[in-house]
């Protein structure tokens, strides 16, 4: 019976996978191709999302030399949550830390995150070069809200999470692998 389940799991996240969207993936290598001088990758999430937002800011810098941050310091995340409300921190962290010559790639499961909805409009007002990756519902507000867009069928947060570090992982041995 375990086995059943296994083999039906991973045959699901591999079906997933797989369902990338090519031109998603050329749009996004672009976006991050475009990170200019003293610019930088700024990745944010909640959650799982925080965690695959601190691994790929490593991966990004480490691997792809390409500078990476990510917003996940307990400081940083109380301070402006308490003064600005939570659904206004990752919005507020960006207007205090980055800059013209950054992108921003915006991670949620649902998609419907207030926090990274609140982001994603900055960037937008800002005309920050942003990525996205959402899950859960296909009409999702998040799923519209980038230069770059991606979107996995499946409303398992493991699933979607998985899917999403993958997705961005590929992004990173393109850079540190051609």
């Amino acid at each position: 019976m375990e086995e059943d389940f296994f083999r039906k799991y991973f045959n699901e996240l591999g079906n997933l996978v797989s369902k990338v969207d090519f031109k998603e993936m050329s749009a996004a290598l672009k976006i991050v191709s475009s990170v200019k001088d003293n610019g930088r990758v700024i990745l944010i999430g909640n959650g799982g999302s925080a965690a695959i937002a601190s691994h790929l800011s490593i991966d990004f810098t480490k691997s792809a030399n390409i500078r990476a941050i990510n917003f996940n310091e307990s400081s940083l995340l109380t301070c402006f949550s308490n003064d600005y409300g939570y659904e206004n921190w990752a919005s507020k962290a960006l207007e205090f830390h980055s800059s013209e010559n950054d992108v921003v790639i915006l991670i949620s499961s649902s998609g419907e995150s207030e926090n990274i909805i609140n982001a994603a409009k900055f960037c937008q007002i800002k005309k920050i070069p942003l990525i996205t990756l959402s899950g859960f519902s296909e009409s999702n507000r998040l799923k519209k809200m980038g230069d770059a867009n991606f979107w996995v069928s499946s409303k398992s947060y493991n699933l979607v999470e998985n899917v999403h570090q993958i997705w961005l992982l590929s992004l990173v041995d393109y850079f540190s692998l051609t």
